[in-house]
């Protein structure tokens, strides 16, 4: 049988287990995908500990995950953009991609971009559609500059990568453990602390323009001035 993650009760990883599980079937547009890499974001953990229980309580027993990387295993009735064999990334609401198969909607899959890992596929989806929602959202245009909070973290440094190739000019906020990464990706890099708006108004002037657009991708205080 098919092998699962599953817990029966809130807490830290202690209580995550191996289980059998049935083979899953795919509905009306949907896809079974199985799985070769899955990722856990911060937030799902948070929800396994139970402390969302208020507004994501968890139904035992509860798989884990949403992101995942695999090929198609099976289509649905109706599902028509994809082929049995094909290399996919997507995300599912089930929290239950921590699993050898999954069923995905398949408007929640895409194609595994070529040349990316297995193990970075299988975490791309949330961070990266989050970067490109905050990314598109700023309309971000080749002369621009934009600062990204959080530059060197999951979202952040998607983000940042997209903004680049928007054309911008891209101020990371970061810890300086990660400037070499940033600055290697084309972005200034500058670090958190007391004195950081002055740190970003000095990288300003470096880029030569005169304001920044503000992608928040960890929450920070507005700059003044």
């Amino acid at each position: 049988m098919p092998k699962a993650v599953r817990f029966a009760e809130y807490g830290g990883i202690d209580v995550l287990n191996v289980v059998d599980v049935e083979r899953p079937v795919p509905g009306a547009r949907q896809v079974l995908v199985k799985v070769v890499a899955a990722g856990i974001n911060p937030g799902e953990a948070v929800i396994r500990r139970g402390f969302l229980h208020d507004r994501f309580p968890a139904t035992f027993p509860s798989g884990q995950g949403s992101d995942l990387a695999g090929t198609v295993e099976e289509l649905g009735a109706g599902a028509t953009g994809f082929a049995v064999g094909d290399e996919v990334i997507g995300f599912t609401h089930n929290r239950a991609s921590h699993a050898e198969y999954v069923i995905v909607d398949e408007d929640h899959l895409t194609p595994r971009p070529a040349g990316v890992p297995w193990e970075q596929a299988g975490a791309l989806y949330v961070a990266g559609t989050t970067a490109y929602a905050a990314v598109h959202a700023l309309t971000v245009k080749r002369g621009e500059t934009v600062v990204v909070s959080g530059a060197a973290g999951g979202v952040g440094s998607l983000a940042v990568q997209l903004a680049r190739h928007a054309g911008a000019t891209v101020i990371g906020l970061a810890s300086e453990p990660h400037h070499s990464w940033l600055a290697g990706h084309g972005a200034i890099p500058v670090a958190y602390g007391e004195g950081v708006a002055d740190r970003v108004r000095s990288g300003l002037r470096r880029s030569a323009h005169r304001r920044p657009t503000l992608a928040t991708t960890n929450p920070v205080t507005p700059l003044a001035g």
